[in-house]
């Protein structure tokens, strides 16, 4: 939802004039808890928006993933307007470098010395407990929203690019392939007549070590998606950053796009615009993870 994008984006820069610099260089961060269960990573199809950090669920505490310098906090009885705040109660802490990383929709945070409205900014430890898991915002079951913004480039970062991988329990998952023709209407035989499609993905990623088998909900977005036809790459999905430009989500596929022209609905990813000439097409789909896990589907197809 635009006005979603547009309230988180607004807060984020008000931070980037509050904010300085932490001169700690920053190393691996840690994941901002122990004990909750990551249900959806950065990227992932919500209703046809991405996810722009991590969904957790359960637990109980909130850790602060690196060093920094609490530069923002917010209970979820604080009001400054009467729209409500897609983040609830919220902290944000920078760590130096434009670098900042949000921790919202939790139920309250600890009581601390620090005083943001006055100024005072409070130094905190890597997994320091900053707040307690629970609900507030738009979350509608306990847990907490963790994401990462980069205030000099203006975007969201997948956390999964700076906190320490984890291992997948299983490999990526590739659904379907379908593809569509410029009428939006799926083609269901390998032999097609000549013209523009766009190949659409539904795929995950595998199964975090952190996630039991048994809660996982299968909804974990992938590192990358790679389209190609007959050996040439045609299509390049990235889950690496999500930016906004007037209040519109922007991806990374052969070049910054609209969100809207990437996820469609349900699980499933426009991962590329193609034309298909007369002869006959393979087409190959590669899904890889964060760790480096692939899986590949090739379809062979006619075209007139």
């Amino acid at each position: 939802m635009k006005i979603d994008i547009i309230r988180i984006t607004t807060a984020i820069f008000f931070i980037g004039f509050l904010a300085g610099s932490v001169s700690d260089s920053l190393d691996a961060m840690s994941w901002p808890s122990d004990d909750s269960v990551l249900v959806r990573n950065f990227g992932a199809n919500n209703n046809g928006r991405p996810v722009l950090g991590m969904i957790f669920e359960g637990g109980t505490a909130v850790l602060a993933a690196e060093n920094g310098e609490i530069i923002f906090s917010r209970n979820k009885n604080d009001s400054v307007s009467r729209l409500p705040s897609p983040l609830g109660a919220w902290t944000a802490i920078d760590h130096g470098d434009g670098l900042i990383s949000i921790y919202s929709r939790y139920e309250e945070s600890e009581p601390a010395s620090y005083n943001t409205r006055s100024g005072q900014l409070t130094h905190v430890e890597k997994n320091q407990i900053i707040a307690n898991c629970g609900t507030s915002g738009w979350s509608t079951k306990a847990g907490f929203y963790f994401l990462l913004f980069d205030r000099r480039e203006r975007r969201w970062i997948n956390p999964a690019m700076i906190i320490t991988p984890i291992q997948e329990i299983r490999l990526p998952q590739i659904i379907s392939v379908s593809l569509l023709n410029t009428q939006g209407q799926l083609v269901q035989s390998n032999n097609l007549s000549q013209g523009r499609y766009t190949i659409v993905v539904n795929a995950s990623a595998g199964i975090p070590l952190s996630v039991p088998a048994a809660q996982a909900s299968g909804q974990y977005a992938p590192q990358r998606i790679l389209c190609s036809i007959n050996g040439a790459e045609v299509g390049s999905l990235n889950f690496e950053s999500v930016s906004a430009r007037d209040g519109i989500q922007m991806v990374s596929r052969n070049g910054l796009i609209p969100a809207r022209q990437v996820y469609a609905n349900l699980q499933s990813y426009e991962a590329a615009e193609v034309f298909l000439s007369r002869g006959q097409i393979t087409l190959e789909v590669i899904v890889q993870d964060i760790v480096g896990n692939s899986r590949n589907t090739v379809s062979r197809l006619t075209v007139n």
